[in-house]
């Protein structure tokens, strides 16, 4: 018996569900099974799911500046937020992805160490340097105009979702049997991620353009590009270093690849601003 005919916005309600705390439900079949290509279309939809995050994030970091929370202290709560939202999975996976690629060892060796659930020094270190230099960006973006907060902050975290789509490109292996990474690995068209990253680029250029009007750029346009290609970069090197140590990628690569990509935006365009 065939499953259940997904709806056109299936994709979008399982990456709501998976991506964060909102109780949005995707029809499955009496087995459990999602519909064939929902999995692959939920990867697609994510950067959607991260503006709203981020527009969220931006709101927040806002409105504790505006109660007089020192900028430090609001981007370090932000960040938390954050991470509640998402229910910690993409800090997990960044962590997990550190602790793996610290063993030096065989793939076999770096999954068992990721799959351990411990955080060992790499995954501390590197959660430290992370998350500290994202709280950081955020206080140094505060002095920004809101609405430049806003965009800024949904840039980031769409641009890091769309790494999703890179780390899942066709071509490429799953790390091991089960797991979203299982589920999602080599769904994607190569061509899915630099498009979204191109055309995120732009809408924001226009919105931040829109933002700060006759005033002038409080981020430029060009700071705008090279801050996603940055976060591009960084992905596509993570992806291949991991596709390389683990033989494939998993679920952690996924959440490395976000906390990567929407960091790197987030301090490029917190140290371009001007005016």
């Amino acid at each position: 018996m065939s499953g259940p005919r997904p709806g056109p916005l299936a994709g979008l309600a399982l990456a709501v569900s998976w991506l964060t705390v909102v109780p949005a439900r995707v029809r499955t079949s009496d087995d459990g099974a999602l519909p064939e290509g929902v999995a692959a279309a939920a990867l697609r939809w994510a950067p959607l799911v991260g503006a709203g995050l981020g527009v969220a994030g931006g709101a927040l970091l806002t409105g504790l500046v505006a109660a007089g929370v020192s900028p430090l202290v609001a981007g370090l709560l932000t960040v938390g937020a954050g991470a509640l939202a998402t229910r910690g999975m993409h800090v997990d996976g960044i962590a997990d992805t550190a602790d793996g690629l610290g063993s030096y060892g065989p793939p076999e060796r770096a999954l068992r160490i990721m799959a351990d659930g411990g955080a060992g020094p790499f995954a501390v270190v590197t959660l430290l340097v992370v998350l500290g230099a994202r709280a950081a960006a955020l206080a140094q973006l505060a002095s920004a105009p809101p609405a430049v907060v806003l965009v800024v902050c949904a840039l980031a975290a769409a641009t890091g979702r769309a790494g999703f789509c890179w780390v899942a490109r066709r071509g490429t292996p799953a790390a091991r049997p089960g797991g979203l990474g299982a589920t999602v690995a080599g769904t994607q068209p190569v061509w899915v991620a630099p498009l979204w990253w191109v055309g995120l680029a732009a809408a924001a250029a226009v919105a931040l353009a829109a933002a700060t009007g006759p005033a002038g750029p409080v981020v430029t346009t060009a700071a705008v590009l090279w801050a996603v290609l940055l976060a591009a970069l960084l992905v596509v090197g993570l992806a291949r270093h991991t596709r390389r140590r683990f033989g494939g990628m998993s679920g952690d690569v996924l959440g490395a690849a976000c906390e990567v990509g929407g960091t790197a935006v987030l301090v490029v365009l917190a140290a371009a601003l001007t005016g």
